[in-house]
């Protein structure tokens, strides 16, 4: 009780943290449940990796070229990673897409590799530039320390304008995700609801790893709504539930992490596996007591 005492105090020093924290955690599962939907977990894979490659090359380009000075990083280098982020994201998935719908390749095979490469690219740009320790290599593992005003500003209007483009188009991009035969014979433009929806996700992929790394954003992507998936009776309890499941497991994440001295991040992604794991047990549990007593 003292710790959670502590975290809810206005004056908490890491109080910024806390909330976007939460933020990623509501927010993830949103676009989470279109991924699981549309069986797209490998891109779930891979797009956080992907984003995480664009701020590696974003932090470490402009300082090679002279332009961004070591002394003023600080002051640029999360607007640099939040751009490096977005381009990527928002290029990979819309060019991942688009091969996948012209049925070019092995998609299994596209996402492991655009997964290893942006992997080992991003570990050779950060160990190649000296300043990387300085808080960069913090960024990428998504150690949530501190979190200025002006970030979490950022990090909260950009998972707004997400979360109101998904209430407002919600039945549109159902539509498009669970039958397209009908939604082109309805007169539905697919292809301008695949990008939006495509954009949205590089969106959240992109705010999500800045706060929390390329791993700690896959986790919350996918097992929230995989967890609501065992037990929502409809789309809309999925992903209530599945924003529900996330953003309490983000707070009581960081209230073990903080009352143990622990990194925020896998404390949050063991938890919300924790809950995976007892939900599926619960239901099959559920199932089997059913099918005997009856």
């Amino acid at each position: 009780m003292e710790t959670l005492r502590q975290i809810l105090s206005p004056d908490f020093l890491l109080r910024n943290s806390v909330y976007t924290s939460v933020l990623i955690g509501f927010a993830c599962p949103l676009v989470g449940v279109f991924l699981v939907l549309r069986r797209l977990v490998f891109m779930g894979v891979a797009l956080p990796q992907i984003s995480s490659t664009g701020v590696a090359i974003a932090l470490c380009v402009p300082m090679w070229l002279g332009v961004l000075q070591p002394e003023h990083a600080p002051h640029s280098e999360h607007l640099l990673a939040f751009l490096g982020s977005t381009v990527f994201s928002l290029s990979a998935i819309l060019v991942l897409a688009f091969l996948d719908r012209r049925r070019r390749g092995l998609p299994e095979g596209r996402l492991g590799s655009a997964y290893v490469v942006a992997a080992v690219a991003s570990i050779l740009l950060l160990s190649k530039n000296r300043y990387a320790e300085v808080g960069w290599l913090d960024l990428m593992k998504g150690e949530i320390i501190t979190v200025d005003n002006a970030d979490l500003v950022l990090t909260g209007t950009s998972l707004a304008v997400v979360v109101l483009a998904l209430a407002l188009f919600h039945r549109e991009l159902l539509l498009v995700s669970f039958d397209r035969a009908m939604a082109v014979t309805l007169g539905k433009n697919v292809v301008a609801w695949d990008v939006l929806l495509y954009l949205l996700i590089g969106l959240t992929v992109s705010m999500a790893v800045l706060s929390v790394g390329p791993l700690i954003a896959f986790g919350f992507l996918l097992i929230p709504a995989l967890t609501a998936h065992l037990f929502a009776a409809n789309m809309r309890q999925l992903t209530i539930f599945a924003s529900l499941i996330g953003g309490a497991a983000s707070f009581i994440g960081f209230c073990i992490a903080y009352r143990y001295d622990l990194p925020v991040g896998p404390a949050d992604v063991v938890l919300l596996g924790i809950l995976y794991a007892l939900t599926f047990a619960g239901q099959r549990m559920a199932g089997w007591l059913f099918k005997h007593g009856s």
